[in-house]
């Protein structure tokens, strides 16, 4: 999305603040408290992130290894080893670093059985109407109808529709959210334990694979611990595997830690220089 932590954090400063379509920095612009959120700190517009682009930032920091986030029988021995070189920058950077730093989910298990939370449908049809003439369909029925949408998408479209249009009020979704809260407290707990200021992992556990190669692990290591929490994590290159393929380590922090998390970042960008453009584009102008 960037080509530098500086990039991202110019991004970041323009959307960033409280939304009234979303229920979450709503509950932040007065400071969200309670399990699994920390202390309510805000995420606000009004404040200045750049002033987080601190080159010594990793200096007397905590950081967990997150291993859970990683260790798979298929995890790729030069993306460990590529990490492991980064841990030690880490550590030459001034940070503090607990190896490994668990997080106990036994608590928080996901909801089986019953139809999935899955509130597209909900909320794409009550997006839709709401634009009333400003849009020519006005739900996911009509979308389909329509054949106006790439063919790539068409399967998940129509899986949409034939699904049960779940709400947050559902019973199936009260219980997503009720895991999700077990989650944050999860995490939260070996954060307060280990008195962390992040966590750190591979942003995927095997090099990217070579266009056409259908064959070797696929995905990332972004999908579960961020997204399930709400809690926020970036990404910064950390080296290359077989020479040329880039790889990444993920910062991964408490609730509105975005400002810690790009000290971190960018501390650790600035220290190592991983990135390099690519020599398969041309130079920006």
């Amino acid at each position: 999305m960037a080509r530098t932590v500086e990039d991202a954090v110019a991004v970041f400063q323009v959307i960033v603040g409280a939304d009234p379509d979303d229920s979450a920095t709503i509950a932040n612009a007065g400071g969200l408290h309670g399990p699994g959120w920390g202390t309510g700190a805000k995420l606000g517009s009004s404040d200045n992130y750049a002033a987080s682009l601190v080159k010594d930032g990793l200096h007397g920091a905590r950081i967990g290894v997150l291993r859970q986030a990683y260790e798979r029988d298929t995890t790729d021995p030069e993306i460990v080893q590529v990490f492991t070189a980064a841990v030690e920058d880490l550590k030459h950077s001034g940070a503090f670093i607990i190896d490994p730093a668990p997080i106990d989910l036994s608590k928080a298990v996901r909801p089986q059985g019953g139809p999935p939370c899955g509130g597209f449908k909900y909320d794409m049809n009550r997006y839709l109407a709401a634009l009333g003439d400003k849009v020519p369909v006005h739900s996911v029925e009509e979308i389909i109808k329509s054949r106006r949408f790439h063919p790539s998408v068409q399967r998940r479209l129509e899986q949409a529709q034939e699904g049960v249009e779940n709400g947050p009020d559902t019973p199936a979704c009260k219980a997503e959210a009720e895991y999700r809260q077990l989650m944050r407290v999860a995490v939260m707990k070996t954060m307060d334990t280990y008195k962390l200021d992040a966590f750190v992992y591979p942003t995927w556990s095997n090099p990217p694979r070579l266009i056409g190669d259908l064959n070797t692990p696929h995905g990332d290591n972004s999908q579960f611990f961020s997204p399930t929490t709400g809690f926020p994590s970036i990404q910064v290159p950390m080296g290359y595997t077989q020479g040329v393929l880039p790889a990444g380590i993920s910062f991964f922090g408490r609730a509105w830690s975005e400002a810690t998390l790009i000290k971190l970042a960018y501390s650790y960008e600035q220290h190592t220089k991983h990135r390099h453009p690519p020599a398969s584009t041309p130079p920006l102008r």
